[in-house]
């Protein structure tokens, strides 16, 4: 017979696990998916892949990188409609900052302001711990790139690079590898960038991709504005890697 703890999310275990947020760990990995996303000199990238499960959708229905602002970008990766609705939050906690503030949520704000929301789930008998992990992503004016991801505890950090999904561990691999080669991304610019997220989601899955097998969300110091490439866009990165393989 299962304990308490099993199915309260505000119960710890014996060993100090709360097992409903573990299991929203696992549920993410369930998605299939992964995601990586890097901060360069001048602009973050970050890339997940694009599964189209039935031939009958419509493929640009399908999307896991949003636009939060006109500033911020937010991948997300686990369940669907769990993003979707995370995506929803975010964009209302965005206006509501602007309506108080007159200027856009900076992205640090934004990740912050997540992670409390997230944190006050594992604390309420009645809330249910999202299933998914957000990378927040944009560049400062005065601060430059910045790169957050947010999970299922209400754990954020900045990073030069990170990972989430069903191979984050085989990503990261990868990616602290590069960083030790490069000694650091910092100055890579925004097509070295984009090559690096690109080039490490498929060393991760072990394949070459084909244009509309990915999708690749950026924002760089020229525009300081979020971006979506197209598949012709990313079929130009696509080519460059391989040719320096």
């Amino acid at each position: 017979m299962a304990s308490a703890h099993e199915y309260q999310i505000t119960i710890f275990s014996p060993e100090g696990k709360l097992h409903q947020v573990e299991y929203a760990f696992k549920a993410i990995k369930l998605s299939s998916l992964t995601s990586i996303g890097v901060r360069g000199a001048n602009a973050v990238a970050v890339v997940t892949e694009k599964r189209v499960g039935d031939r009958m959708v419509d493929p640009e229905s399908v999307t896991n990188i949003f636009r939060i602002t006109p500033h911020v970008g937010c991948l997300v990766t686990g369940r669907e409609s769990d993003g979707r609705a995370w995506v929803s939050r975010l964009r209302q906690e965005s206006f509501d900052y602007l309506q108080q503030n007159g200027h856009q949520i900076p992205v640090d704000v934004l990740a912050m302001r997540a992670a409390d929301i997230v944190q006050l789930y594992t604390q309420k008998s009645f809330m249910r711990a999202y299933a998914v992990e957000l990378m927040l992503f944009s560049v400062d004016k005065l601060l430059g790139p910045q790169l957050f991801k947010v999970d299922p505890a209400g754990h954020f950090l900045g990073y030069h690079g990170t990972t989430s999904g069903v191979k984050e561990q085989e990503a990261a691999n990868f990616l602290e590898k590069e960083y030790r080669q490069r000694n650091g991304f910092s100055k890579l610019n925004r097509d070295e960038t984009i090559n690096l997220a690109i080039e490490g989601l498929q060393n991760t899955i072990g394949q070459d991709f084909k244009s509309t097998d990915i999708e690749v969300g950026v924002v760089d110091s020229e525009t300081f504005t979020y971006k979506k490439l197209t598949p012709e866009e990313i079929e130009k990165h696509l080519l460059v890697i391989q040719k320096f393989d």
